[in-house]
């Protein structure tokens, strides 16, 4: 073995010990570095005669060659090594039963809605649901509360800022009635000039929203106002309903309903409904659930109906307030908060 030969071998033997890049580099400065041996060796060329530095640049040359091939076999042996080391540390086992993502629930709000509906459903009544933004005439206009009056003070305060093609200011519902006047009047048109026109009944729940904030109200809440119109509706009719609602929704007998006299431009005469439990954590105390009365003959009108042979009753009840009262919350704002330790209760 000559003494280049010698030299690749023993480069080979450096970068071989060489544990990581760092240490490789300092290797290779020792044989291709300005100070290295092979660049020692290429400083010689210089004194040869020139028929002799042809042949032994061509054998420095070429152990260079051999060197580098060395330097880069064994820079790719250590990414090699780092690649398996990171992935060793890395590794996922497979064997692993999977971690799944947890399953959603209902909000406490919509279960009670959802019962609710059911059960309104099951006495006939369809279930209608509409815009939140409405008109300044459909929120209140049509239902017999003109500009300016008293009435308007705690509904009429979310305003958008622009108007339908009529010119009129849009608002963020206070109620969901303009969902019974936009029934009423499709169901009008539907059956004009049909006598006896069929009995109208629907339930009309969904989001609404009025300046109140405490543990019991929030400016945005949930309302499920029913709507009943025929020729002989009458208060008889809306005890009969609203108690058996009420024996079904809370699943008991045991408790009294009481209509309260009130005063609802929509509605005259017009009643506050309470009830009270005989029994639980409830009992003895009148809870006001809802409001009520015989549907004013201006609405009826601006239903597109005849208030002469149209009459009825409607009524209007917060899904919220019979969501606390069914699963005993005391506070109404812990339902939006969006504590998932207080939602997951209800699932």
């Amino acid at each position: 073995m000559n003494e280049l030969d010698q030299l690749v071998a023993a480069a080979q033997a450096d970068f071989d010990t060489a544990h990581t890049p760092a240490e490789l580099e300092n290797a290779k400065a020792r044989f291709l570095g300005r100070a290295g041996r092979v660049t020692e060796l290429l400083k010689t060329l210089g004194a040869l005669p020139v028929e002799q530095k042809k042949a032994r640049g061509a054998e420095i040359n070429q152990a260079k060659a051999g060197i580098e091939s060395a330097l880069q076999a064994r820079r790719e042996a250590l990414a090699r090594a780092e690649l398996d080391a990171q992935l060793r540390a890395e590794a996922l086992d497979v064997t692993l039963p999977g971690r799944g993502r947890g399953t959603g629930g209902m909000h406490p709000v919509s279960r009670t809605i959802e019962r609710i509906e059911a059960i309104f459903a099951s006495m006939g009544f369809d279930v209608a649901e509409g815009p939140e933004i409405e008109t300044d005439w459909m929120s209140f206009t049509a239902l017999n509360n003109p500009e300016n009056h008293p009435a308007r003070s705690m509904q009429d305060t979310f305003y958008v800022d622009m108007q339908d093609a009529q010119g009129r200011w849009l608002n963020l519902r206070p109620h969901t009635s303009p969902m019974q006047v936009r029934y009423a009047k499709a169901h009008a048109a539907k059956y004009a000039g049909v006598h006896p026109m069929p009995e109208l009944r629907v339930l009309a729940p969904g989001r609404v929203y009025r300046v109140d904030s405490d543990a019991t109200h929030s400016p945005m809440f949930h309302q499920c106002e029913g709507l009943w119109i025929g020729e002989n509706i009458s208060f008889k009719d809306l005890k009969v309903v609203f108690s058996d609602f009420i024996g079904r929704f809370f699943e008991t007998d045991d408790f009294d309903v009481r209509f309260r006299p009130s005063f609802f431009p929509f509605t005259e005469p017009s009643a506050e409904i309470d009830i009270r439990f005989g029994s639980g954590p409830l009992a003895g105390r009148w809870l006001e659930v809802a409001g009520s009365g015989q549907v004013h003959p201006s609405v009826v009108r601006n239903y597109d109906l005849d208030p002469e042979t149209c009459i009825g009753f409607a009524f209007g009840m917060g899904a919220d307030r019979l969501a606390m009262l069914r699963y005993g919350i005391d506070d109404l704002r812990l339902m939006f908060d969006g504590d998932l330790r207080f939602l997951r209760q209800f699932n």
